[in-house]
């Protein structure tokens, strides 16, 4: 590619970005707010699907794909090597979305 203002933008701020990132107090807060928006992600898509009340088995189906897949992404690693914050984030993203229904079902009784 050409080295134009843009891209020269783009790769300083992705570089920026990352070495923002390394510290670890805000890698830590980053895990955090995922955790937070997957426990907030989770009633969301509970209720949006009890709406209609047709979609409930391919919503929970989809969700259990879903959380296999990013297992399976994320944990197919190495444990020696460090993983990206990425996919740290998708896996807090993925525990507060699982924490948060079975607190659901829990609150249910079913």
């Amino acid at each position: 590619m050409q080295n134009t203002r843009l891209n020269r933008l783009v790769d300083v701020t992705g570089d920026r970005l990352t070495s923002w990132l390394q510290n670890p107090w805000r890698r830590i807060s980053m895990l955090i707010i995922s955790l937070l928006f997957g426990n907030y992600l989770g009633p969301a898509i509970s209720l949006v699907a009890g709406q209609q009340g047709q979609l409930d088995i391919v919503i929970a189906a989809l969700l259990v794909a879903l959380t296999e897949l990013i297992s399976a992404v994320v944990y197919r690693r190495h444990s020696d090597t460090a993983r990206s914050l990425l996919l740290d984030c998708l896996n807090a993203i993925k525990v507060g979305l699982i924490y948060s229904l079975f607190v659901d079902a829990f609150k249910l009784g079913s």
